[in-house]
């Protein structure tokens, strides 16, 4: 039997399948796929957030453990308050951590980015801040 040559597909069909590729799957979830976060720049901002956010966090949770040993032990008399503030001096460091961490991260999936991402935080935040104004002037 003679092998027939396989048919090229037309523009046609392409353009068809263009508009079907979405078929079946709801625009929301159409709309999430395209708005995703690149794999690239995710893994760029959960290691700043882990670190800038992480690092503070561990302190003030660290804070309750060597106030207890200091206390326990009557190395230095200690208050209450003090050790309140230290701590959530540390858990605040952790949440401007945590938004520090997410805008300093280079939002260019080619490009790196710098090691305190400062030209990248201001470029973002540039762009959230005109994101909301355009947002509001819509409503």
């Amino acid at each position: 039997t003679p092998v027939k040559p396989e048919k090229q597909p037309d523009s046609k069909s392409l353009s068809l399948r263009k508009l079907l590729k979405g078929w079946g799957r709801s625009p929301s979830q159409n709309a999430a796929t395209s708005m995703a976060i690149p794999e690239a720049v995710s893994r760029r901002m959960v290691r700043r957030m882990a670190l800038l956010c992480g690092i503070p966090s561990a302190l003030g949770i660290s804070t309750f453990f060597v106030s207890y040993f200091v206390v326990t032990h009557d190395l230095v008399a200690l208050p209450n308050v003090a050790v309140v503030l230290v701590s959530m001096g540390f858990f605040g460091l952790g949440v401007l951590g945590l938004s520090y961490g997410v805008l300093s991260a280079s939002w260019d999936e080619n490009a790196a980015g710098s090691a305190l991402g400062w030209s990248e935080f201001t470029t973002n935040l540039g762009r959230m801040t005109e994101a909301w104004r355009s947002t509001g002037r819509k409503s």
